[in-house]
């Protein structure tokens, strides 16, 4: 895997802009580490589920409305298995990517170290999508491989579309539902099949020469996300950071396997409007503080650490999203020595 630089900046996928060349300005030029933006406000098939739902058999979309579900149709189903097989690649069209495509066009005549794509994780997404009954896709078994096959189809296209102006290209598996799992709602959820889930995507991700990572903004059984086989873990540090110190074995594996921690410390909630780069900095340094304390290396944790904001800004304004990232570039420029 190629080495990340200590202390470099990236974001997550969703942002507030209506225009994307305005989004696009933003992360090509705040950034080390650049991402392609997600913009909800422009379409609702940009929003998680529905952006990474083309391709996928029995889909139905009512813009209008919406609302996205699932109408069985057998023949499409049998079809998809020769189109998602092994190594396939699936795009995600302009219709469902305006910032991708904003993006690519942006970076064509350019050559960056590392570029970072994302992919709805399959939990999230078969978790979050119903049939017109409404029952929830995880629990249809056949439902549930295919949408995962399509989702890793994605994630491979986007390393071969990124990479062809990168060395190298992370893609992180955005699952915020890891959160909520082993609640009443999700009992029926095994820890052995989000370990599968999580770690198919992942080796996806890799054997085509991608990073792979998880982003989740609550907090999420940890050791399971640590022992998934992915290269980074992006966690709330600014709500949750407390939490990751419960953990020192874990975490201290993980990182001499060669993983990376991505602090998402500076928070994209409303409580951005009463933090300033002073508050972020003295957190970082006691988030920093209480998981060494709790047994993890110094050293070992500040040299494969990666920083970002807690979660995606799409909800938030345009002017709290530029104050969430000069907060971020003020905070690297302060610790990264």
């Amino acid at each position: 895997m190629r080495e990340i630089k200590p202390f470099s900046t990236t974001g997550i996928g969703s942002l507030p802009h209506r225009r994307a060349s305005e989004a696009v300005e933003l992360t090509l030029g705040s950034l080390d580490i650049p991402f392609w933006p997600q913009l909800p406000h422009v379409s609702f098939r940009e929003q998680m589920i529905p952006q990474y739902s083309e391709g996928m058999p029995s889909i139905k979309i009512d813009e209008k409305k919406e609302s996205v579900w699932i109408e069985r149709n057998d023949e499409e189903i049998a079809r998809s298995y020769e189109s998602l097989g092994v190594d396939a690649r699936v795009a995600i069209s302009e219709d469902y990517a305006k910032g991708l495509y904003k993006f690519l066009d942006a970076i064509k005549a350019r050559r960056f170290e590392i570029l970072k794509g994302h992919i709805t994780g399959p939990l999230t997404f078969t978790l979050g999508l119903k049939d017109k009954d409404g029952r929830v896709l995880f629990y249809d078994e056949e439902l549930r491989e295919i949408a995962l096959m399509l989702l890793k189809a994605k994630a491979r296209w986007q390393v071969d579309a990124l990479g062809a102006f990168a060395k190298g290209v992370i893609i992180f598996i955005d699952e915020p539902i890891l959160s909520a799992l082993g609640t009443s709602a999700y009992l029926g959820v095994s820890s052995e099949e989000v370990s599968r889930m999580l770690s198919e995507t992942a080796e996806a991700i890799r054997q085509v020469g991608g990073i792979s990572g998880i982003h989740c903004c609550g907090r999420a059984d940890w050791p399971v996300v640590l022992k998934s086989g992915v290269d980074i873990m992006n966690f709330d540090a600014y709500s949750f950071g407390d939490t990751l110190a419960m953990y020192p074995a874990e975490v201290t594996a993980f990182l001499e396997r060669g993983g990376y921690l991505a602090w998402g410390i500076v928070p994209t909630s409303d409580d951005i409007d009463k933090e300033n780069e002073d508050s972020i900095i003295a957190l970082f340094h006691k988030r920093v503080q209480e998981i060494t304390s709790a047994g993890v290396p110094r050293e070992l944790l500040l040299k494969r650490i990666i920083l970002t904001p807690s979660c995606g800004t799409g909800s938030r304004t345009v002017e709290q999203t530029m104050k969430i990232f000069q907060i971020l570039m003020g905070l690297k420029e302060e610790v990264a020595g």
